[in-house]
């Protein structure tokens, strides 16, 4: 059975150095802690590494054998080392973005920005409502609406605030009439998940359930109910060309929040994504 590598790199240091003082003043232990690492891998090797004498410790062949090899694995975990320091500084490989699907508009010319300028970066750019765990390794970047993430462990920046508007086709507003009372509408809305966001309190408490024609959590799905003249709804700006904005309050609106983990957030790669999108134009929304 092979020494553990504490062990065979006190080995290392005494072979390299000649005494037991030397090894210790460049490990930063006590001599007395070298003495008992090599004696206690030289009876785990069941085989004298080294002829002790008055002026220091001599190589035997076993040791001169344990020193060759030694000194090789030593060299190759050091290599290792600087590669993946090297890599920590590159801006490539993975990166994962987690965002609600109606920030896709606002967001990705500015990822495809970032991948211009960082050609070996691979976006796996992901929208679902839930909230993705970084802590669990999820995501590196979360963009996240509503009140400020109190997470632990997380680190969170301002992005903006996201407009919130409600559309209509031309169609459903020659069927229905202006809105002035919301009530008297029909919609077309999202589903649980979009509860706790401040348009949709605001129209739980005032319009009638049987107004409700469509719920969806498919921003596509809603949007073609809207564009087919069936019903109202919230769309992204970039969704609404050829519709009416028919309301929006400011009391609508939502911040939007860049959410890291502390143990990524100072890497190159998490860096530049943030760079990239505090830059996105969320007056947009």
């Amino acid at each position: 059975m092979v020494g553990n590598w504490d062990d065979i790199r006190v080995a290392l240091a005494v072979a390299r150095t000649g005494t037991v003082s030397a090894a210790a003043e460049a490990l930063g232990v006590h001599h007395a802690t070298v003495i008992r690492r090599i004696d206690a891998l030289e009876a785990q090797l069941q085989s004298r590494l080294f002829q002790r004498h008055p002026r220091g410790y001599a190589l035997t062949d076993a040791g001169h054998a344990l020193l060759k090899a030694a000194t090789e694995a030593d060299e190759r975990f050091a290599q290792m080392a600087a590669q993946i320091a090297g890599a920590g500084d590159r801006i490539e490989g993975d990166l994962v973005i987690t965002s609600l699907p109606q920030f896709a508009g606002m967001v990705m010319p500015a990822l495809i920005g970032l991948m211009r300028l960082h050609p070996g970066l691979r976006l796996r750019y992901v929208t679902d409502a839930r909230l993705f765990r970084l802590d669990a390794g999820e995501a590196h970047v979360a963009i996240r609406a509503g009140a400020r993430p109190t997470e632990p462990d997380y680190v969170i920046r301002p992005m903006g605030t996201a407009r919130q508007s409600l559309f209509a086709a031309r169609a459903y507003l020659d069927a229905h009439g202006p809105v002035t009372d919301i009530a008297a509408h029909l919609f077309a809305l999202p589903g649980p998940e979009a509860k706790g966001s401040p348009v949709m309190r605001w129209l739980t408490e005032r319009v009638p359930a049987a107004n409700l024609v469509m719920i969806s959590n498919d921003p596509e799905a809603r949007e073609a109910v809207i564009r087919a003249g069936l019903a109202i709804g919230m769309l992204a700006p970039d969704r609404a060309k050829g519709l009416v904005e028919v309301m929006c309050l400011p009391e609508w609106d939502s911040r939007l929040w860049l959410v890291t983990h502390v143990d990524l957030h100072r890497t190159p790669k998490v860096q530049a994504a943030l760079a990239a999108l505090r830059g996105s134009d969320t007056r947009a929304l």
